[in-house]
């Protein structure tokens, strides 16, 4: 009677140690470049859609689908960055002048039309008279603030237009993405199928959804609110109009967050005695740039749940902190996932309960 050998007791110690050592290695290979993937990955998954449809339009053929569409966003890419760096470089300037000058002569007296408003008119004017009254405190606070927050803006305008060669290596890896996109999503189903079993289809929609919701959604409606504020302050008069619209269009990633900047600025205007621009700003504000995320929203999810308002807070910062500018899209995006994921779990145990 023959009996079973033994198993070796290293026979899977060795293979794990040898994979392990692998993905350690790969990752230090990768490391600098993983921020550069992860734009390509964003990239393609938002112009997906139409590259399937030129895909179809030239006859399925992936590769000269693949370098038609990237080629076509190259050329958006650089026209889009040549006209905001030129612009906001230029606002810069102008804006750090006009806080220089405006801390030099502050206002002494508001407007008459302000200063005759019932109970507002004698309260902002005795706080302008404190503020008067510590000048020169002041001045020296909000000058280091502004040199600070101009000059990291500045930085990163000037990294935007030297970083050639990242921009390069994103456009070669998007240009594989959309070449070797299904096939590398097949390969993934496989791998998934293999640890999640009979789940992985809820699964990948569930992700698939939510990432969805998060750069269409969230992303996109930022934008709009950026287009829409920076238009309402440009003929408004306001100083700086593309510079402040940027700025509209980062905060609007928060909810609640596009009004901290134009709300400021209508007051600032009706205090400094431009009445009509600064209350047609703020009706703008109001009636226009805060419908924008109950409009583009629901448009470009197409029935896709709403994300969250503590998901997408800290998503955002938390995305910030840990992974730059590229958070704003992670960082909403792996909090909403993990909780899409969580709330699917809880409907499967309820289904085989």
């Amino acid at each position: 009677m023959s009996e079973s050998l033994p198993t070796p007791p290293f026979k899977h110690t060795v293979p794990v140690i040898l994979l392990v050592g692998i993905l350690w290695l790969s990752y230090a290979v990768m490391r600098d470049f993983l921020l550069t993937i992860t734009w390509a990955f964003i990239i393609a998954y938002v112009v997906w859609p139409p590259f399937q449809w030129l895909k179809g339009s030239l006859n399925n053929r992936a590769t000269l689908s693949a370098g038609v569409m990237t080629g076509i966003i190259t050329i958006l890419i650089f026209l889009i960055l040549y006209g905001l760096v030129h612009s906001l470089q230029n606002e810069i300037k102008i804006t750090y002048q006009i806080l220089v000058t405006n801390f030099d002569n502050p206002p002494k007296k508001l407007p008459d039309s302000i200063n005759q408003i019932p109970w507002l008119g004698n309260y902002l004017q005795q706080y302008l008279d404190q503020l008067n009254a510590d000048e020169a405190d002041v001045k020296a606070q909000l000058i280091d603030w502004a040199k600070q927050w101009l000059g990291e803006l500045g930085r990163f305008l000037g990294s935007v237009g030297r970083n050639f060669m990242t921009l390069g290596f994103i456009l070669v890896t998007l240009f594989f993405c959309f070449r070797d996109g299904e096939q590398a999503i097949g390969q993934l189903r496989q791998v998934l199928n293999a640890f999640l079993g009979k789940y992985q289809a809820i699964y990948l929609k569930t992700v698939g959804d939510t990432t969805r919701a998060v750069v269409y959604g969230v992303v996109l409606a930022s934008l709009g609110q950026g287009l829409l504020a920076g238009l309402g302050y440009f003929i408004a008069g306001v100083n700086a109009p593309a510079l402040l619209g940027v700025v509209t269009a980062l905060l609007a990633m928060v909810p609640m967050g596009a009004p901290m900047v134009w709300l400021p600025v209508s007051i600032g205007l009706i205090l400094s005695g431009e009445l009509w621009p600064g209350i047609g700003l703020l009706l703008w504000g109001v009636f226009v740039i805060s419908t924008v995320d109950n409009v583009i929203r629901p448009i470009v999810i197409s029935g896709t749940g709403r994300i969250p308002f503590l998901v997408v807070l800290f998503g955002v910062f938390g995305g910030l902190k840990a992974f730059g500018i590229v958070g704003l899209f992670l960082g909403p995006i792996i909090l909403s996932v993990l909780l899409a994921v969580w709330q699917a779990w809880l409907k499967q145990q309820q289904n085989i309960l």
